[in-house]
């Protein structure tokens, strides 16, 4: 409802339920050491570039069509993980754009899979 509206969440509450300290902290670990191994922390980037399809993993589809490391300007499909662009050096907000049209229009030529962005595209003036 959010996105749809436009509506920007100004606050929040959470109800939390207490726990195990030492489980929690393991749990944590865990988590983390999981994302530092499959996930690209060493680069700048948005997240999660690109949304699971229904029936098919994106990642895997984009690193099926041989574009880990493919650049365009200073953005980059991540090596460590294909469903992530990162910023390699100035990567300005064209080069992502234009990045995300290339992998997409190449992931529907080979699989027939149209794949949708996992963040949402805000601004007008993406010449820069």
């Amino acid at each position: 409802i959010f996105s749809s509206n436009r509506y920007i969440i100004l606050s929040t509450k959470l109800k939390l339920k207490k726990g195990i300290y030492r489980e929690i902290k393991s749990k944590m670990e865990e988590y983390s050491n999981w994302r530092k191994e499959h996930q690209p922390s060493e680069y700048p980037s948005a997240g999660s570039t690109f949304k699971r399809g229904n029936d098919f993993i994106t990642a895997k589809l984009i690193d099926e069509c041989g574009l880990k490391g493919y650049k365009i300007g200073g953005a980059e499909v991540s090596t460590k993980h294909a469903g992530f662009i990162v910023n390699k050096g100035n990567a300005k907000a064209k080069d992502i754009l234009n990045l995300v049209k290339y992998i997409s229009d190449k992931v529907y030529e080979k699989f027939g899979k149209r794949i949708e962005l996992e963040v949402q595209v805000i601004g007008e003036n993406l010449e820069n």
